[in-house]
């Protein structure tokens, strides 16, 4: 279990705990998420990023409750709600009434490609109303002013006319603002952004991180930012983890991981990027390919592409705990000392409740 450093003073909102998904196929079961374990906090942004494939876009599909049927959940999704229990969200019924007056107010989503995820046969007002109308008791007429509201404050010149306009009128820029109005329609608490800026130049990219973050602080919403752009990580998140086929590879705070860069996979995206400072550097991409999900190798599933591989490498590799609440799941840091102090602090809670 990768042990997640809790940030002093923060509220947590959503903790997952060993989170699995798997998927049947023609060669058995193949996970997409294995064993990952994270925390949002009030206020805070977690960036996670990862090659495409590696489970990311899954996992917040999954604290959502829009897998397809076929999936298979493990673990644990907890939401703290406000004055309320907590929910453990794999426990719910995906199409029952209480995910759903949860999706969408308290837990919205930012979706990677708006043209997909906007109705092509109705107007952005009609679908940002809609979200408004499904969670209060309001008016279509009322329904209709919050709306251009909401698209006045993600920016969106002449709202008022744009909230009649089809989404193919649309630029890509206003596109993904009237996501982002749909997202914010219920004011949520938790609001996970998965790719958030691909696709767009990079003025409009500016501009949406910009409105993200301004909307966070107004709003005290925990984010999940998911990113393969170590750049957008770099600017708005608080905490990040690094995934790779399923499972986080290292964890914690964003500055603590740019600098360290603790696993050979975080030190790969890295050396696989330009030079910032505009020198000769050659790029380095990691060597090999993604492996099959289907046919994962035994021990890490980053050891064939790892030019730090070991014969020990073909076990799985423990969680090792470095500091400032920084993790890393690599033989190559303190392997057997790490095993040993997860131990020895879990003899010591033993003792101190007997």
């Amino acid at each position: 279990m990768v042990h997640v450093a809790t940030a002093a003073g923060q509220e947590r909102l959503l903790e997952v705990r060993e989170l699995s998904v798997r998927f049947p196929s023609a060669n058995g079961w193949v996970h997409a998420v294995d064993g990952v374990d994270l925390t949002a906090f009030r206020g805070r942004t977690l960036g996670i990023v990862g090659e495409s494939g590696c489970g990311k876009s899954v996992m917040s599909l999954a604290v959502m409750g829009l897998l397809p049927p076929t999936a298979r959940l493990g673990g644990e999704i907890v939401y703290h709600r406000e004055n309320e229990a907590p929910l453990d969200l794999v426990q719910l019924d995906p199409d029952g009434s209480r995910m759903r007056a949860l999706r969408g107010r308290e837990i919205a989503m930012v979706y990677q490609e708006p043209m997909t995820s906007l109705n092509p046969v109705y107007t952005v007002g009609a679908q940002i109303d809609e979200a408004i109308r499904l969670h209060h008791r309001v008016s279509r007429r009322a329904a209709r002013e919050q709306t251009v509201e909401l698209l006045a404050r993600v920016g969106m010149p002449a709202p008022r006319q744009r909230a009649r306009d089809y989404p193919h009128q649309l630029s890509g820029g206003m596109r993904q603002r009237v996501v982002i109005a749909m997202a914010l329609a219920c004011r949520p608490r938790l609001l996970i952004c998965d790719e958030p800026t691909t696709a767009l130049d990079v003025t409009i990219q500016a501009q949406i991180l910009e409105l993200i973050q301004s909307v966070q602080k107004e709003m005290g919403t925990a984010v999940l930012m998911i990113t393969h752009d170590l750049g957008v990580v770099a600017e708005v998140a608080d905490e990040v983890a690094v995934m790779y086929m399923g499972k986080v590879v290292e964890y914690g705070p964003v500055r603590t991981v740019f600098r360290r860069r603790a696993h050979p996979y975080t030190q790969g995206l890295f050396r696989s990027l330009p030079d910032p400072d505009g020198g000769k550097r050659r790029l380095e991409p990691i060597p090999g390919m993604v492996p099959d999900p289907g046919r994962l190798p035994p021990g890490c599933s980053f050891a064939d592409r790892c030019p730090q591989r070991m014969p020990r490498c073909g076990e799985e590799p423990p969680v090792v705990k470095l500091s400032g609440g920084h993790t890393v799941r690599c033989w190559l840091h303190g392997s057997a000392s790490g095993v040993r102090s997860q131990r020895s602090e879990l003899a010591a809670k033993v003792s101190d409740q007997s």
